[in-house]
Formats: structure tokens, C-alpha cells, sequence
């Protein structure tokens, strides 16, 4: 087996992406019948790849963790770089996890905000919008977000959104209050400061004190008229509704495939920004 075989059943094994274009895939051990994929294409931006992704199952103790997250980077690779290593671990590490993980979550997420700001000499002054999804024992589903990565879930067809889009018009009066504004130019979108285009996100130390870090966090239950989960950054839900989406790749079996299959219907209709998504499938 070459180098590059191996490091690619590295990446695989361990459910990170962040190339120009990367793919991957996986399975639970609890139950055969959940996969998982995911697909990562690069924008036409004149920059590096900004998207990260996490995609694994994780035994903790009797436990198994589905783990699942899209980190789109903003004026930076190395705060997602640094979500992807960190953010989990501090979730799955907090006091009371398994009694309250809601709780944990966003302890978690201020934690690693925090962390990201007091490293800002080595991680730069962006920062990252996040998507995260912890599957409990294939039957429990934890989302939350901060920023525009979305996640959808599909039961009997039905698409439903359970991450929330952190608009900077729909928060502004939270941001004025923290002493920002909010502005809306002819042929732009609005902007914390004028210039980020979402209310909340980790990093991003020159805004922090008009810009949140806190989650929404959705719970769902995964049963029988659950089909598919979709994860991915905005490159993906600019150009396509969440409906759109599941009816994409509803009939499509293979996790990667579906996920490649969404990645390349967005560049098709002409988006321009770094595109990750990632398909969980229950059926």
C-alpha cells in the first residue's frame, strides 16, 4: 500500500476532509443499516479551502457517537482546522454530557470560542461558522449551530431544518445593543460591521464584542420514518431549498455518492463558494 493509500484510509477511518476536493465515508458498529459520507469542493474564490469536515462513529465507553460537523472558515483555515481537533472532544468532555448534553453543548461552545480568542496570535483574526450533529446511540440526534451551515433532516420525504440561519437583519437588534450595526448596501448582503454576513460564529476577535458565539441546539429523535440527514455549508443551501435537496438524493443509497451528488448540483447552478456536505443515512 503507498503513502497516499494509507493516509487516505487515515482520513476515511477518521472522518475528516478539508482538501480542495475530498470525499469519505463510513458505517456504524451499533447498527449496519446507518452510513455516513461526505464531499468537499472547492469554490472559485481566491483563496484556500475554507470548509472542514467531521464525519465518524466514536466509542465512548458502552456508547457509541455518531459525530458529524461542517466548520466554514471565514478570512481563515485554521479556526475550522482547529474546530475539527477541538470542538467534539470539549463537548463529549463536559461535566454532565450524557444527563444533559444540550447543556453541554453550549457550555462547549463558549469554551472553545474563548479558546480560539485567546489564541488569536496563532489562528488569525477570522473565524468559522459551525454545524454540528451528535448521534446517541443511532436513536438520539443533537444538533447545533452558530452561523448559516445548515442541517436538514428528512422523514417520509419531508424535509425539516433544524439548524437556525444566524441572519444579521434578524438579530440586529442584538447587535446594536452590544454596541454594533448592522448594514445593508444596494447589491449586498447584510453585515455585522459591515463586513461579516452572519450574526454568530466562533472567532473573529475584532468583532467578538457586537458577534455571538452562543448555539441554537435541536433535539431529535431518530425512528422508523427517519431516512436521511443532511449537513453542509452554505456554497450548498444558496443555490437549493432544503426540499431540494432531500428529493436529490432520496433515492440514492450510497452516503458519498449522495453527498458528491449535492456538491455537484450546486456547482452546476453556478455557486461560487466552498461547498461540504455530508449525508447520513438511517434506511
Amino acid at each position: 500500500m503507498t503513502g497516499r493509500e494509507i493516509f487516505h484510509k487515515m482520513k476515511e477511518k477518521f472522518g475528516l476532509g478539508s482538501a480542495a476536493s475530498d470525499s469519505g465515508k463510513g458505517k456504524s458498529k451499533m447498527s449496519k443499516h446507518i452510513t455516513h459520507g461526505f464531499y468537499l469542493v472547492k469554490g472559485k474564490a481566491f483563496h484556500a479551502m475554507e470548509d472542514y469536515v467531521v464525519a465518524q462513529f466514536k466509542q465512548v465507553d458502552d456508547n457509541e457517537l455518531g459525530l458529524f460537523a461542517i466548520f466554514d472558515g471565514h478570512l481563515s483555515h485554521e479556526v475550522p482546522n482547529y474546530l475539527c481537533s477541538h470542538l467534539f472532544d470539549n463537548i463529549i468532555k463536559e461535566p454532565g454530557f450524557w444527563l444533559e448534553p444540550e447543556k453541554a453543548i453550549h457550555r462547549a461552545y463558549r469554551i472553545t470560542d474563548t479558546n480560539i480568542l485567546e489564541k488569536a496570535a496563532d489562528l488569525g483574526k477570522g473565524g468559522s461558522t459551525a454545524v454540528t450533529a451528535i448521534l446517541i446511540n443511532c436513536h438520539k440526534l443533537i444538533v447545533a449551530n452558530v452561523g448559516d451551515s445548515r442541517a436538514v433532516i428528512s422523514k417520509r420525504g419531508a424535509a425539516k431544518q433544524l439548524s437556525i440561519d444566524h441572519d444579521p437583519n434578524v438579530e440586529r437588534q442584538s447587535i446594536e445593543n452590544r454596541g454594533g450595526f448592522v448594514s445593508n448596501f444596494p447589491g449586498d448582503v447584510p453585515r455585522v460591521d459591515g463586513q461579516l454576513a452572519v450574526a454568530r460564529a466562533f472567532g473573529d476577535k475584532s468583532l467578538k464584542e457586537h458577534l455571538s458565539s452562543e448555539p441554537d441546539v435541536a433535539v431529535e429523535e431518530i425512528d422508523d420514518d427517519t431516512e436521511l440527514i443532511i449537513l453542509a455549508s452554505d456554497g450548498l443551501w444558496k443555490v437549493m431549498s432544503n426540499q431540494e435537496a432531500i428529493d436529490l438524493v432520496k433515492n440514492i443509497k450510497d452516503a458519498k455518492s449522495a453527498a458528491k451528488h449535492l456538491a455537484e448540483e450546486a456547482l452546476s447552478r453556478e455557486s461560487k463558494d466552498d461547498i461540504s456536505c455530508i449525508v447520513v443515512r438511517f434506511h
